[in-house]
């Protein structure tokens, strides 16, 4: 579980997901192999409790970024 949310957490800060410019959360599991997209949900839905990931609702979906007061955090899992 933490090597996918390395994963996942590395994408977002690699293009600069972080605070203001946001993502649908159904992209974070692309490029993932298909066996491990359930547990790809659950560590977003982790990530999410532990403030790590920001939600944003829109009229189209949920976006996520990465929390920017959290970027300590997010550098050690990088």
């Amino acid at each position: 579980m933490e090597d996918i949310k390395k994963r996942i957490i590395s994408r977002l800060y690699r293009r600069n997901y972080i605070g203001g410019k946001h993502t649908n959360i159904d992209n974070l599991h692309k490029g993932l192999p298909g066996h491990l997209k359930g547990d790809a949900k659950r560590a977003t839905n982790e990530l999410i409790a532990e403030g790590i990931l920001l939600t944003k609702p829109t009229s189209y979906g949920l976006e996520v970024s990465l929390n920017p007061r959290k970027i300590g955090e997010i550098e050690q899992y990088v």
